[in-house]
């Protein structure tokens, strides 16, 4: 995911994702994977910013 131009390294396990979603009976996409790895990455950076909004520097649950 990390080799195309513009992508962010991977915060995701692909294989453990991959099979996730075979036990599910499901295929999984290449790109599949890498539209995974960009929500986490907004949902990280909506987190930080909740928690740098409320004068936090440690991201909790209640973030995401």
């Amino acid at each position: 995911m990390a080799s195309k131009k513009g992508s962010k390294e991977a915060v995701i396990v692909a294989s453990k994702v991959r099979a996730y979603i075979k036990s599910k009976k499901c295929l999984t996409s290449g790109e599949s994977l890498e539209a995974l790895n960009c929500t986490v990455y907004c949902l990280l950076d909506e987190a930080i910013e909740r928690a740098k909004a409320n004068k936090r520097s440690t991201v909790k649950a209640q973030d995401l």
